[in-house]
C-alpha cells in the first residue's frame, strides 16, 4: 500500500492544483428522495462540472503535474468517454497533443465532444479494456505519455477532491455513496473522507453487469471479467486498477450492485422528480438507494452524480419505453 503513496496530503494538494480550472459543484438536497428512504439525501452534482463529469479532476491532476519532457511528447488515453473529454481539456489548457481512444461503440455525444476539445480520436474495440490495450500498443509506437482512466495515484487525487469538497459543503456528512468502475472515484473519495474522518461511511454502487470491483473484493485480488454488459457505459470495467483495489478494499465499507431495471429506474427519477439529466453512472448511487440497497436511516447522505453525458437517442428510448409500460401500449 505505502508503495502507491496516496494520502489526504496529496488529495488537499491535487485540490490546489485544480481549483482554478474546475467547479467546485453543488451539493444540492433531494428532499423527495429523503423521504423515500428515510435519510437525508444530498446529490454532489458532477454533472455540472465542466466536460459535464468528475474525470475532469483526475485528468487536470494528473496532466498539469507531468514533467516539461513527459509533456513534450504529447499524451495518450483509453476512455469510453467521459475521461476522454477530461484528458483532451486538460491537453488543450496545456498546450500538449493528445489521443484519445474509445471503443467503437462509445456514444457519439461523448466522441464529439472529445474531438471538440482538441484531442485525435481513435475508435477501436468494443469496449473499454480492448480501447485500452490499443491505447498502449499505439503509445509504445508514439513513445507517448500515457494517462491511465484511473489507476494512477495523480488521477485518484484529482477524484478524491470531490469529497474534500463535500465535507466542506457537509461538515456533519455521515456517509458518502458513489458509483464505482475501475475504482479512481471510490478509492480517491475513500482516501479523503476516511483520513479526515474514519467514521465516515463509503459505500460504492457497481453495475450487476460489470461487477469487476465486486468480484475483485469477494477474492481478495483485482480480478478480470470475462466480459461486461450495461447501459452505465460509464462503469463498464472488466478489471479495477491494483491501486484502487487497494484503497477499496483497505477504506469502503460496503459496495452493492444495481441491476439494469434499477439503473433505469434512477435515470427516469432524477430526470422527472430532481429535474436532473444524469448517464446510467451518475444514476447508479440514486438507484441504490431508491431500490433500498443503501440503508442509512436518518444520515446525512451525499450522493456522487457523477456525470450527465448520457446519449440523447438511448435516454428517448428509456423515456419511450416507460411511457409504454405505463399506458399498456
Amino acid at each position: 500500500m505505502s508503495d502507491y503513496n496516496l494520502n489526504l496530503q496529496m488529495i488537499k494538494e491535487a485540490k490546489q492544483r485544480i481549483t482554478p480550472f474546475v467547479h467546485q459543484t453543488p451539493l444540492q438536497q433531494f428532499r423527495t428522495l429523503s423521504e423515500i428512504t428515510n435519510c437525508y439525501v444530498h446529490l454532489k452534482l458532477e454533472n455540472m462540472q465542466k466536460t459535464g463529469s468528475f474525470k475532469i479532476r483526475g485528468a487536470v491532476n494528473k496532466i498539469f503535474s507531468l514533467t516539461a519532457e513527459e509533456m513534450g511528447y504529447g499524451v495518450i488515453s483509453a476512455s469510453a468517454g467521459n475521461h476522454a473529454q477530461g484528458v483532451a481539456w486538460a491537453a488543450k489548457a496545456s498546450g500538449v497533443p493528445a489521443i484519445v481512444v474509445m471503443p467503437e461503440k462509445a456514444p457519439v455525444a461523448k466522441v464529439r465532444a472529445t474531438q471538440s476539445y482538441g484531442a485525435q480520436v481513435v475508435l477501436h474495440g468494443q469496449n473499454y479494456d480492448e480501447a485500452y490495450q490499443h491505447a498502449r500498443k499505439l503509445q509504445r509506437e508514439k513513445n507517448l505519455t500515457f494517462i491511465h482512466a484511473f489507476d494512477d495515484p495523480a488521477i485518484i487525487a484529482g477524484q478524491g477532491t470531490i469529497a474534500l469538497e463535500i465535507m466542506s459543503q457537509m461538515y456533519d456528512v455521515d456517509a458518502i455513496v458513489a458509483p464505482v468502475g475501475g475504482g479512481g472515484l471510490i478509492a480517491g473519495l475513500a482516501v479523503a473522507a476516511k483520513e479526515h474522518n474514519p467514521k465516515i461511511k463509503v459505500i460504492g454502487v457497481q453495475s450487476a453487469g460489470a461487477p469487476s470491483m465486486a468480484k475483485s473484493l469477494a477474492c481478495g485480488l483485482p480480478h478480470c471479467l470475462p466480459s461486461v454488459s450495461t447501459l452505465a457505459d460509464g462503469i463498464a470495467v472488466k478489471q479495477p486498477g491494483d491501486i484502487t483495489f487497494s484503497y477499496t478494499e483497505k477504506y469502503v465499507d460496503e459496495l452493492v450492485l444495481v441491476d439494469e431495471e434499477e439503473i433505469t429506474a434512477g435515470i427516469l427519477f432524477m430526470l422527472e422528480r430532481g429535474k436532473i439529466i444524469t448517464e446510467g453512472a451518475g444514476a447508479a448511487g440514486v438507484a441504490a438507494l431508491l431500490a433500498h440497497k443503501i440503508n442509512l436511516p436518518e444520515r446525512k447522505v451525499a450522493v456522487v452524480v457523477s456525470g450527465g453525458n448520457i446519449d440523447p437517442l438511448l435516454l428517448s428510448m428509456l423515456i419511450k419505453d416507460k411511457y409504454r409500460q405505463v399506458t399498456n401500449l
